[in-house]
């Protein structure tokens, strides 16, 4: 399932400066990303409900699969059942990799139970603890939206802070979150922390509504950010690109 020592992995294909990218496994998308996301960065992707967040999540889950890194996914979207049927409905079969290991899925909503300031700190903490001994490359928590209902400005960004602490020793972080959630100051902080941002929204195309994904920025990108992707998502064929031209956002 994954090379040999022998066979050439992602990045000896990519070569040179560019194993350093974490591609989504779509080539558009990757376009659309200066090539694809930087490792060792921490990524914000921000959006309302239902905009594709985490769509785009899953579709770099495949890629880092597919370049023989390790992830660990955070969720409060799913459970891990539910994740991987979602998964497999977008043609995009991950179950080898949840089976052998090299995905570990870490479901976050807890029926019944009400968060305070007290327990959500703790559980921010106990997220910040697991990610320093884990030993996978990649980390995604989708969304950030539930850990911060409970959560005073300064402890979030504290989280935020660590985040990055981790990406320099070695993470890429990915981060989501819901617009509506957040005050402006507080979405202005979080943005200029993360060293990549994608924003997702929904445009209409003729009679219907179509995902998109703006690139607002990418560190140390080498080609022009401000890209913008629209595509749709069909059970059993997985995401389908549109063309923007005929949009209206």
């Amino acid at each position: 399932m994954f090379e040999d020592e022998e066979s050439p992995g992602l990045g000896d294909l990519l070569g040179g400066d560019d194993r350093h990218i974490l591609s989504t496994g779509n080539p558009e998308i990757d376009k659309k990303l200066a090539d694809g996301l930087p490792l060792e960065s921490l990524t914000l992707i921000e959006g309302e409900n239902d905009t594709g967040k985490s769509v785009m999540t899953q579709q770099i889950i495949w890629g880092a699969m597919k370049g023989s890194m390790n992830v660990d996914l955070y969720t409060s979207e799913n459970t891990a059942k539910s994740f991987l049927s979602q998964m497999d409905s977008m043609s995009l079969d991950i179950s080898d990799y949840f089976a052998w290991g090299y995905l570990k899925i870490y479901p976050m909503h807890t029926i019944g139970f009400e968060w305070g300031e007290e327990e959500m700190n703790g559980i921010l903490k106990r997220i910040i603890g697991k990610i320093q001994t884990s030993k996978s490359e990649v980390i995604i928590i989708d969304s950030l939206t539930l850990l911060t209902e409970s959560t005073s400005q300064s402890d979030l960004l504290a989280f935020l802070t660590n985040c990055k602490n981790l990406v320099d020793h070695g993470k890429t972080i990915l981060i989501t979150l819901h617009t509506y959630a957040f005050e402006e100051d507080t979405l202005v902080r979080i943005r200029s922390i993360c060293d990549a941002h994608l924003f997702m929204k929904k445009a209409l195309i003729g009679d219907k509504y179509v995902m998109v994904m703006e690139v607002i920025k990418v560190r140390g990108a080498r080609k022009t950010t401000g890209n913008v992707v629209s595509f749709e998502v069909h059970p059993g064929y997985g995401m389908k690109i549109i063309p923007m031209s005929t949009a209206r956002v």
